[in-house]
């Protein structure tokens, strides 16, 4: 007879979770949200976890696992290995539970991210920058954790951090006034999935819990696909929170067994629903938050007339990402093409690009241009917003027909990454 060996975590140990978390994290709100519930014609609820004091779940797990230690391993001190909301949470613990902390992030993490760990954990943290990325933070704090005997506070593979994440799972259905029928969960290393997944698996389990992972990051996907968990040669790091190359092999285990189904959305989604939970909720989230809530698409059919839950992660986003959270939104929307434009070298061939080519409502978004005196065309790269997708298979016919055509430069990633 095979034993069982998979680690799940109980709902004794969550519930006791959930008591030792009273006062630390917050009780956030299970809200309806109007906008999308007419959207979907369903009844879309989120888990505002957004609403933290450290702006993400991040605390729950991180708190758990800390305030679990011995004696020893308190007077050795702890390290972390973290560019986000994982530090955050680890240095609100450290102040709060009065144990030493070296966090370690990567080199080119922005200042305003440093700032808020600083914030939280004052004196009781140091701020190590190591490295160019993640990888490299998390194999210098490993070589201090085994210098100097600390221990390591994993993002999300430990049991502690995982019945801290399922007091989420918890929240949801003590707070539900109807039987909930979907949950959207966003997956990054699996804590928070396989935490949640577990508690409605024995307290609600006609719900259908559904894994959403970037596009660009499908590193549980991809594990579940190959029965094994798999390590992602490259990823794409937009979606930072939920962006990792492998998951945890205790969170691959659980969620093996207890996922109804994963999925993967496009970053450029991800970034849409950012602009739209800003412009018509007032709602600021991370893309790592944002991504349960672009899955609802994806299951349109099966969700209508249903009790859905979202749960929204983060709001940990950096104002400077605005201007490419819009250009990713407006590429995925096929509303923002590149183009090599063959201008001729003469007086009034830009005015005429603009008065016989562009619409009336196209808007030139960028330009680089330099006169060259020896060429009879001279090749200028060309930023385009669309009002719509219908405007662009005119406008090119209308740039070949006038010879202003050199190239669409979309479909072209080696060309293209120097543009975004």
């Amino acid at each position: 007879m095979q034993v069982q060996t998979t680690y799940f975590p109980t709902l004794e140990a969550v519930e006791a979770a959930a008591l030792n978390l009273k006062g630390v994290a917050s009780v956030t709100p299970l809200m309806e949200n109007l906008q999308y519930s007419k959207q979907f014609d369903c009844n879309v609820l989120f888990k505002r976890e957004d609403l933290q004091q450290v702006r993400s779940y991040k605390i729950r797990g991180a708190y758990n696992k800390m305030s679990s230690l011995s004696a020893t391993e308190i007077e050795n001190g702890i390290v972390c290995a973290s560019a986000g909301n994982h530090a955050q949470g680890v240095a609100l613990s450290c102040k709060l539970l009065k144990v030493r902390g070296t966090i370690y992030m990567p080199s080119p993490t922005p200042k305003q991210k440093v700032q808020q760990v600083k914030m939280f954990g004052e004196d009781y943290i140091d701020i190590v920058l190591k490295g160019d990325t993640f990888d490299d933070a998390y194999h210098a704090a490993m070589e201090e954790c085994d210098r100097l005997n600390k221990t390591f506070i994993h993002p999300f593979n430990d049991s502690k951090v995982i019945e801290g994440q399922a007091t989420v799972g918890l929240e949801i259905i003590d707070q539900a006034e109807h039987p909930i029928h979907y949950v959207f969960v966003p997956v990054g290393g699996g804590g928070l999935s396989a935490g949640l997944s577990t508690v409605f698996k024995q307290l609600s389990p006609n719900t259908k819990i559904i894994g959403v992972e970037p596009e660009g990051a499908p590193s549980m996907s991809t594990s579940l696909r190959n029965n094994k968990n798999t390590v992602l040669k490259h990823i794409e790091k937009f979606v930072d929170g939920a962006a990792v190359q492998r998951v945890g092999d205790l969170n691959f285990e659980i969620c093996k067994q207890n996922l109804d189904d994963m999925v993967t959305v496009p970053e450029g989604k991800v970034c849409q629903t950012i602009l739209d939970l800003y412009n018509k909720d007032a709602i600021v989230v991370e893309p790592a938050g944002a991504l349960s809530i672009s899955a609802l698409s994806l299951y349109a059919e099966q969700i209508r007339g249903k009790n859905v839950v979202c749960v929204v992660s983060g709001s940990n986003n950096d104002i400077t990402r605005t201007a490419e959270i819009k250009e990713r939104a407006l590429l995925h929307a096929n509303l923002k093409h590149y183009f090599i434009i063959k201008f001729p070298q003469r007086a009034g061939a830009l005015k005429e690009f603009v008065a016989d080519i562009l619409g009336p409502t196209d808007d030139i978004t960028h330009f680089e241009y330099t006169k060259k005196t020896n060429r009879e065309n001279g090749a200028a790269v060309v930023g385009l917003e669309l009002k719509s997708q219908a405007d662009l298979e005119p406008l090119i016919t209308k740039m070949k027909l006038h010879n202003f055509y050199g190239d669409y430069l979309n479909d072209k990633p080696d060309l293209f990454q120097f543009l975004v």
